[in-house]
């Protein structure tokens, strides 16, 4: 259920981030590392996952990033668009599994790696990840990194000992009761169990989604972000 651009009809407003005028383009290489923050500031991996520039998703990536840099984080953004992140798992990589991985996306790998808080900006689509990000996770948080396999197919073994927080941001077109009591909040359900605790065990997740985000008022717009900004304060707060 994509988030689209909302409109002037019914009381929606016509957000300028909306209407192209919020682009916030992705560093290159050499401008990865965060700009502010101290360099004994926390180290925070922000993952945008949307194709407009000009998206509610992208406008809340900016808010999270002011936030964090206000929190005196390290912050390293990566725009999977912006990237051109390819999603798909190469053949290479997948044959190296059990045998040392060879992982090709070298820069995310070194960004998780680096990573003591990641915050993941994304629409809900369909109740799943989008293409971009499944592939990210597929390809990034890859044994040898993320985990190690354990002797004769056992639970995973944990590396992401660094990692202190996830915080996922995610925009959807239904309303909340769906999610909550239709649907069970799979996504939640999905990165807190199958990807966060196996992984990165002492990684605390937040997650906060922005139901009817096609038909957001500006009032709850504002209140979402404030809510965002009180998590990463108190993100900060707890890590120190």
């Amino acid at each position: 259920m994509p988030a689209a651009a909302a409109g002037n009809a019914g009381g929606r407003v016509q957000h300028p981030y909306l209407c192209g005028q919020g682009r916030h383009p992705e560093p290159g290489r050499a401008g990865r590392l965060a700009r502010g923050g101290a360099l004994s500031g926390r180290r925070c991996l922000l993952v945008l996952a949307h194709p407009q520039d000009a998206s509610l998703c992208a406008h809340l990536a900016a808010e999270a990033e002011a936030a964090a840099l206000s929190a005196g984080w390290q912050v390293r953004r990566c725009d999977l668009y912006a990237r051109d992140f390819d999603p798909r798992l190469r053949r290479g990589e997948r044959e190296s599994y059990y045998s040392g991985f060879r992982g090709e996306a070298s820069w995310e790998l070194e960004d998780l790696a680096w990573a003591e808080v990641v915050i993941l900006v994304f629409p809900t689509w369909w109740f799943g990840f989008p293409a971009i990000l499944k592939g990210w996770f597929d390809r990034v948080w890859a044994p040898g990194l993320a985990y190690d396999h354990a002797p004769v197919f056992g639970p995973m073994i944990p590396r992401l000992t660094v990692l202190q927080a996830v915080l996922a941001i995610t925009t959807m077109g239904a309303p909340g009761w769906v999610d909550w009591l239709v649907m069970r909040r799979p996504l939640r359900r999905v990165l807190r169990l199958g990807i966060v605790a196996p992984c990165a065990p002492k990684a605390r997740l937040v997650w906060r989604a922005l139901y009817r985000a096609e038909a957001v008022a500006p009032a709850r717009l504002i209140r979402f972000k404030a809510d965002m900004r009180r998590q990463i304060a108190a993100l900060a707060a707890r890590l120190g």
